[in-house]
């Protein structure tokens, strides 16, 4: 088997000495299957100065890296409009933010008819590839492969929730979506819960038949199952472990002068709560003065989108709420909320994690949330406190779970974890451990590419 992986981004980046392979967990859990099998990876090409077609590592390529080259126009219709103001907002259930421009379905349906004929171009009719398609930003291409192809081997890995039918059917082109996504053999995604939500979909929207996890329509056959993905917990383990992520830990700790840390790592999305778990933190500060001085929450919020106005508008929300807290409760030596808007390390977030009593994963919405499993891996014996709206919260029992939208709530569970024993603390953070180490992203892959090729 050869591997053909389809994904919005390419694996590697041009720095000042040479050209690398990207961090994160896409590119940990599929790099090394291509090493060992070869194959090809095709992303978007943002640069007009960089080559269509790059064999990489260029002295003993292992795979081929082909760019689909996108005109800013392309880039703002296929990218910033229809991924980002419809596809991932509607997958939320934030439909306050759409945007259901026709201009920006019409780019993807371009963009994506690009893809597609990449993939062509570089396949041959009767190859034993798999064509593993990755995430919203390419709907249309498994159907568009599929005609081309009836024989292809297709997978698509879904990265985000899929939302409720009646949420789906928002969209004017629902249906012609479904039908791209059912080109394909094998449909996978976090949990059971969106899992179902797709079958229903198809059911309902398409009049396809349902047999347990197979959708048949027009006389294609997917199967569509839950493959939860994780995060490479050796090598983060193995960060976690060095002595210099503790001494940090320690420096950090000192550094906020605190009894307590309660950490919250995101990009700032509007999906991910941050000004909801402020409002939170404000209420526990109000109902908990005792705790005024002794506990600082220490929130990350990494730049993300910023071309879009309502990231901006989120920016200039939490901005003020920080203030207003900080304005209210600081003392002469206590600033009870330090927020950062700024990127970090993994290295740097590992001590951070290290540090922290607990960590407030409170998203209003999300997949599966990978923070979650970075915290756990790295934590000695920190509590979890989890949005009950996320993926993960299926998967790790062990949680302190919370509604995020229920602010008195989440100032409740705060307080639980910081005065939580320390055997039940211990017991959770093992049970969350142990969980953790099945869902390994080698494994994911491992799990998903065995799937699509048992009945190919």
């Amino acid at each position: 088997m050869s591997l053909t992986v389809v994904a919005n981004r390419v694996p590697i980046r041009q720095t000042d000495d040479g050209w690398e392979t990207s961090v994160g967990g896409l590119t940990t859990a599929l790099l090394p299957v291509l090493e060992e099998e070869g194959g090809m990876w095709v992303g978007m090409g943002e640069d007009p100065d960089l080559p269509e077609r790059q064999e990489y590592p260029s002295d003993d390529p292992d795979f081929l890296v082909r760019r689909v080259p996108l005109s800013s126009k392309e880039l703002e219709g296929y990218y910033y409009g229809m991924a980002n103001q419809i596809l991932w907002p509607l997958s939320h259930y934030l439909i306050q933010h759409l945007n259901l421009d026709d201009a920006f379905i019409e780019t993807y349906r371009q963009v994506n008819e690009r893809f597609a004929e990449a993939v062509l171009s570089e396949t041959e009719k009767g190859d034993e590839d798999v064509i593993w398609i990755q995430d919203y930003h390419q709907m249309l291409s498994p159907n568009l492969i599929r005609q081309e192809r009836p024989e292809a081997t297709i997978g698509h890995f879904w990265h985000i929730p899929w939302p409720a039918m009646e949420i789906f059917r928002i969209l004017p082109w629902s249906r012609e979506l479904l039908r791209g996504m059912l080109g394909c053999d094998l449909i996978g995604f976090h949990v059971q819960e969106y899992v179902d939500n797709f079958i229903e979909s198809a059911e309902v929207l398409l009049d396809a038949e349902v047999d347990g996890h197979r959708v048949r329509y027009d006389g294609q056959e997917t199967r569509v199952e839950a493959h939860p993905i994780g995060i490479d917990v050796d090598r983060f383990k193995e960060m976690s472990q060095d002595e210099s992520i503790e001494q940090d830990a320690r420096k950090f700790r000192e550094r906020l002068g605190s009894d307590h840390i309660v950490i919250g790592i995101d990009r700032l999305d509007y999906t991910k709560g941050i000004r909801s778990r402020m409002l939170a933190f404000e209420k526990f500060l109000e109902e908990n003065p005792a705790y005024h001085g002794n506990v600082s929450f220490f929130q990350i919020a990494t730049p993300s989108r910023t071309e879009l106005e309502s990231y901006q508008q989120i920016r200039r929300e939490v901005d003020e709420v920080v203030g207003r807290i900080n304005g209210r409760f600081a003392q002469e030596n206590w600033v009870p909320v330090n927020y950062r808007y700024r990127t970090y390390t993994q290295y740097e977030l590992c001590a951070f994690y290290r540090a922290a009593d607990a960590a407030l994963i409170t998203p209003l919405r999300d997949g599966m949330n990978v923070v979650t499993q970075e915290f756990v891996t790295a934590s000695q014996d920190g509590v979890l406190i989890l949005s009950e709206l996320t993926g993960a919260a299926y998967l790790l029992p062990e949680a302190v779970q919370v509604n995020p939208y229920d602010h008195g709530g989440v100032a409740d569970a705060i307080r639980t974890a910081l005065e939580m024993p320390t055997g039940e603390r211990e017991e959770r953070l093992a049970g969350l451990k142990d969980t953790i180490e099945t869902l390994d992203v080698h494994n994911w892959a491992g799990n998903f590419l065995s799937s699509i090729q048992r009945e190919a």
